[in-house]
Parts: C-alpha cells; sequence; structure tokens
C-alpha cells in the first residue's frame, strides 16, 4: 500500500489501541490457564493474531470477537509435533519457544521477514545446558525436551522478551527456578509487566532483590476475564501531532501502567524544550518517532541505541536514509544516533517504511509538515492496523493506493 500525506493540522480526540505488549501477555497466560477466560479490548493486529494462531496450534479452544477472545487454555506438554508459524512477531517467537519446552516431542516454528534472522542464542544455549534438543537454521527453529526448572543466568542487557519467555515457562516446571539477571538490566518495565500479567492469572514470581528473581514450580495458571490497557507505544504516534500544532486529545491510558513506553510524554516534553540526551535502551520502540521529532525540533543525542539493529528494520539506519529525504543531519553510531538541527524541505524522493511499522508511522508524523508519499505503509497492521484511517478522521490529509 502507498499513502500520500498533504501537509495537516490534526485536532479532535483518539482513543489509544490497546497495548499490543499487554494484549500478547494476557492471552498466553489465558492460553495456559485451566478454565475459560475473557480478554478485552484485543486489536487484531499482525502480532497479536500470530500468538493466537501459536495457541490454538498449541490447542487451546479460541473464540474471536469484535474487540474480545474467549479462549480454553490447555497444557504446553504436546504429544504430538506442530508447526508454529509466528508470522513477523518477535515476541510470539520469543514468548513460545521456552513455554514448548515443556513437550518431550519435537516442536517447530517459523516466520517470515527478518523474524529468524533474529537472535535466538540464548534458548540455544539454554537448550544445549539442560540436554534438550535444539537447532536453527535461518529458516526455521525446532526444539525437543522437557524443561525442569532450576537456576539460570542471563544477560540483563538482552531483549526482555527472553525472560519473559522464561517467566511464561518456568512456573510449570516440577522444580523451583532462580533467574540471575547479568547487569546492566534493561528494559525492566516489560519484565514488571509480564509479572504483573502472569500475578493476574495466579502465579507468583518475586524479585529476590534488583537482579534476581524466583519462580516456584509446579504452579497453575487460574482463568480470568480482564482487558487489555491502552498503548503507550501506539499512542505516542497520534501524541506527537500536538507537538506539531495540533490539537489531539489521545484517550484511555493509565497513569498507573506499567509501561516503560510511558515515558514518550517526558522525551516529547524535553524535546520541544532543548536538545536533550535520552536515552532510549528502555524503551526502544519509541526511537523512531523521538528521531522523528528530534528532527522537526531542536536536535538531540539519543543513547542505548543498538538494539535498533535486530528490530523489524535496522531503525537507526532506517530512519536516518529516510529522515535525510528532508534534510535531516544525522549521525548514527555503535550505541548511539546524534541528531542535529538542520534546515528542512519536502523530500524529492518517495518515502520506504522497510516493512517496519513504526518507521511507516513515524514518516506519517512527518509527511504533516511537508507532504510526501510513502511507500509500504501496509506494515502498519503489524501493531495498529487501522492507524491512517484513524488519523484521517481527524485531519490528516491522506490518500490510500494499493501499489
Amino acid at each position: 500500500m502507498k499513502v500520500k500525506i498533504s501537509p495537516s493540522v490534526i485536532f479532535g480526540k483518539v482513543k489509544a489501541p490497546p497495548s499490543k505488549s499487554m494484549a500478547h501477555r494476557l492471552l498466553i497466560c489465558a492460553g495456559l490457564a485451566k478454565g475459560k477466560s475473557k480478554i478485552d479490548s484485543v486489536a487484531y493486529s499482525e502480532d497479536i493474531l500470530a500468538t493466537l494462531d501459536c495457541l490454538e496450534e498449541m490447542g487451546a479452544d479460541i473464540v474471536k470477537e469484535n474487540g474480545y477472545v474467549i479462549i480454553e487454555g490447555t497444557s504446553p506438554a504436546l504429544k504430538n509435533s506442530h508447526l508454529f508459524s509466528c508470522r513477523e512477531s518477535g515476541s510470539t517467537l520469543r514468548f513460545f519457544v521456552p513455554i514448548l519446552m515443556h513437550s518431550a516431542v519435537e516442536q517447530t516454528f517459523t516466520g517470515y521477514g527478518r523474524l529468524m534472522q533474529r537472535p535466538m542464542d540464548i534458548y540455544e544455549k539454554l537448550a544445549k545446558e539442560n540436554g534438550m534438543y535444539y537447532l536453527a537454521d535461518g529458516e526455521k527453529i525446532s526444539l525437543r525436551g522437557v524443561l525442569k526448572g532450576g537456576e539460570f543466568a542471563v544477560k540483563g542487557n538482552i531483549s526482555s522478551q527472553f525472560i519473559s519467555g522464561l517467566l511464561f515457562s518456568l512456573p510449570l516446571c516440577k522444580n523451583d527456578s532462580t533467574i540471575r539477571l547479568l547487569p546492566p538490566v534493561e528494559s525492566k518495565s516489560y519484565i514488571d509487566m509480564t509479572i504483573d500479567a502472569i500475578a493476574a492469572f495466579g502465579v507468583e514470581v518475586v524479585w529476590k532483590d534488583e537482579t534476581t528473581l524466583f519462580i516456584k514450580g509446579n504452579q497453575d495458571y487460574v482463568p480470568r476475564n480482564i482487558s487489555v490497557e491502552g498503548d503507550f507505544s501506539n499512542a505516542a504516534f497520534p501524541d506527537a501531532f500536538n507537538y506539531l500544532g495540533g490539537s489531539l486529545e489521545v484517550s484511555g491510558l493509565s497513569e498507573t501502567s506499567l509501561q516503560g513506553d510511558r515515558i514518550y510524554k517526558d522525551y516529547f516534553k524535553k524535546l520541544e524544550d532543548g536538545t536533550p540526551v535520552l536515552d532510549v535502551s528502555n524503551c526502544p520502540d519509541l526511537a523512531p518517532v523521538l528521531m522523528t521529532l528530534a528532527v522537526l525540533k531542536n536536535g538531540a543525542t539519543f543513547t542505548g541505541t543498538k538494539r535498533l539493529s535486530i528490530k523489524e528494520s535496522d531503525r537507526a539506519q532506517t530512519m536516518k536514509q529516510e529522515l535525510s529525504n528532508f534534510g535531516a543531519d544525522i549521525t548514527v553510531n555503535e550505541n548511539s544516533v546524534i541528531i542535529k538541527k538542520a534546515l528542512l524541505h519536502s523530500s524529492e524522493r518517495h518515502l520506504y517504511a522497510h516493512n517496519d511499522h513504526r518507521v511507516a508511522m513515524s514518516l506519517a508524523v512527518i509527511c504533516s509538515v511537508f507532504g510526501g508519499i510513502i511507500e509500504g505503509a501496509e506494515c502498519v497492521k503489524k501493531s495498529y492496523p487501522d492507524f491512517f484511517e484513524v488519523m484521517q478522521k481527524v485531519g490528516l490529509e491522506v490518500k490510500l493506493y494499493d501499489n
């Protein structure tokens, strides 16, 4: 899909979409519970559909309705081999691999795009250390063996999705477990979101200290009826228009949320007021929109950017490439990005989303000022399927074309 955006002023009201991060977690907990759960406020993005696909493949009984899901849970101790398609969802893959380590028969995971090239060696190492079969060939991952719990040491600066995956799985193990996170610990807020989600389903995980998690074995997930809270990660994109002359009320966000991306409001304010140094190691999904606002405002330095290279695109390099079309002055280093204030202009070239939903939405923000054409904009379906339609209703002048 191609979109053409003309300079626009945004005004009105929008409701933040449901949190994709929390929806993954609640759906998985429901899928592991012994009984029937109802999860309200579910948006059927590609990533969420991937998680629902895997739950169904695992044996959960799922009814998808408009805005909610009813799930009859099941056990991950499968007695037959299955093929789990994770589409392009890194969260789905990283959450389900350790969950399926309760099966004594071989299970296989596939995906498309960059998914199967994204790092998974943490689980490979864990499997081999525990005498389990694990094979990754760049196109699929196959594993076999039963995780028994125990002591685990994991680098704290890896994706929190690996740690969350273990937290879903280890309570089902025969033995108690301890996870030691080797400092520095990044994205702790996402770990806390997982702990909060599984606690809602009757499973307890305890922080023994700042870097040690204790998980009692032989626990059971119990069914729950629960709603998904609003998503700060995706709310940042419509809210960004407020810093460009817009007047848009974004509702549906909880002030007590554990989402790390709630920090976007503080970061937006700092970008408007000066040329800040902002650490994105705990909020990498905000980096594209933060970089876009930095270009449009006074510039900034972003630290903790190393992990941006393993997202749906190499986000630092991608944003440099696309924002440079508007005259942006951006330097990408190994673990930092420096943006200097520059004289901007409209782009003479078409822009490309690089199959990255957050890049596509960030480019829409700058196009609301200068106009532009974005190729491959259909990738927003990964997390915010109706983004352009929603923004069109509040004043974004956008035309959608099939390529």
